[in-house]
């Protein structure tokens, strides 16, 4: 039986977490995840979030998909299905000891990625599709993180923040739904993922209205710079825990 804090905690974390991920198009996953992982086991934490996000995907990429940029998307999909059967079979395997202190690492590297990061002009190669696919294929079966690696991946590629929010919904309903065939073969999705999925997903929509109303009333970098904090005192938070 979940404490009573559980029961105000984990309403409020999914609140934040799709108010940024409207917002931003991405990050519902790397707030959530780690949060909740607090409060639940990380391989009953993950599966959670990902049944919300698919359901938030789907919202969001019904709503933006005129701005979506696909000429990106289809170079990245066999790299990303290929990562994540890898990232799934790891997940299934490594004890949730080894995962904690991983998936802070990744958190911590995040934020002080978002912390530091200055808007600046790069390019990259078509080429990048496949390490970029393969390895956000993999930390996305492991622990749903991948969006940071997405967006740096989409920039590089020229495109506008108005693509990447439209463009990162529709790319996670891919890896969602993959993932969510993953995880049922791996025995993932059980009884009570799913009614602790269904009990958050009133307040899943209620992020995703409250985000889409405060974005254009939000500056991008104050918000990115917000992330970035959070999840770097959240990644150690994980790290010192696991410890």
């Amino acid at each position: 039986m979940p404490s009573p804090e559980t029961f105000v905690a984990a309403p409020l974390i999914a609140l934040g977490a799709y108010v940024i991920f409207a917002i931003t198009g991405f990050g519902s996953t790397l707030i959530a995840v780690p949060l909740l992982a607090h409060l639940f086991p990380l391989k009953f934490a993950i599966p959670v979030v990902l049944l919300l996000d698919g359901v938030a995907c789907l919202r969001q990429g019904s709503r933006l998909r005129g701005d979506v940029y696909k000429a990106e998307l289809l170079p990245l999909l066999p790299f990303l299905l290929a990562g994540m059967i890898a990232g799934a079979l790891l997940l299934i395997r490594i004890s949730g000891e080894v995962l904690l202190p991983m998936l802070g690492a990744f958190v911590t590297a995040f934020g002080a990625y978002y912390l530091m990061h200055h808007d600046s002009a790069f390019s990259l190669r078509r080429a990048w599709a496949a390490p970029v696919g393969l390895f956000g294929g993999t930390i996305s079966a492991l622990f749903g993180i991948s969006g940071p690696v997405y967006v740096m991946y989409l920039v590089g590629r020229g495109a506008t923040p108005g693509q990447i929010r439209a463009t990162m919904p529709v790319l996670f309903i891919f890896t969602v739904a993959t993932r969510v065939v993953l995880f049922g073969i791996g025995g993932l999705l059980t009884r009570e993922v799913l009614i602790t999925a269904a009990m958050l997903a009133p307040v899943m929509f209620a992020g995703l209205y409250l985000g889409n109303r405060l974005h254009l009333a939000l500056a991008r970098e104050k918000t990115a710079r917000l992330i970035g904090a959070l999840l770097l005192i959240n990644g150690v938070a994980l790290i010192v825990r696991s410890l």
